[in-house]
């Protein structure tokens, strides 16, 4: 994948929309103004980029502790290669309750290769939506790793 040469005024636009959207009747007019360039040019930008895959999603981040879920678990799957790792992704990903489904690459004596951030109202409620995904991939050989304290949570800046 080849790089991408920002202007200045594309880089400032990236800069605003990485952090907190203005919480305003025009947040994309705002974000202009602040850039020194035209909503139409802010839109499309975003579009452009979201188009090209550089953008993954945009979209509003939702505080799960202060919505009610306050207990997290990571949970390492084992997806054996001959099950196709993409389709099973694709169920985790659907439940309301996981955030984010990524694969990795097992290492020596751990060899999990599937990961799951499972958001519940309790650590049962976790348990109970990690043996209910288990049931429905057949995967049985996973590892819960519930967390005690966020120590930091915040998105990544680029520029």
């Amino acid at each position: 994948m080849t790089p991408v040469n920002f202007s200045e005024q594309e880089k400032e636009v990236l800069r605003i929309v990485q952090a907190d959207l203005p919480d305003t009747q025009s947040p994309y007019a705002d974000i202009a103004a602040r850039a020194g360039i035209s909503e139409q040019e802010v839109l499309d930008l975003l579009q452009r980029l979201k188009k090209q895959d550089i953008i993954r999603r945009f979209g509003a981040t939702l505080r799960h502790q202060q919505a009610g879920y306050g207990h997290n678990a990571m949970v390492a799957w084992y997806v054996d290669e001959t099950m196709d790792i993409r389709k099973i992704g694709k169920i985790m990903s659907k439940r309301a309750e996981i955030t984010p489904c990524y694969e990795r690459a097992s290492c020596m004596d751990w060899p999990y290769n599937l990961y799951t951030m499972v958001h519940g109202r309790s650590p049962e409620h976790c348990s109970r939506v990690v043996h209910e995904l288990a049931r429905e991939t057949g995967l049985d050989q996973y590892e819960m790793l519930f967390s005690y304290k966020e120590l930091k949570k915040t998105s990544m800046s680029y520029f």
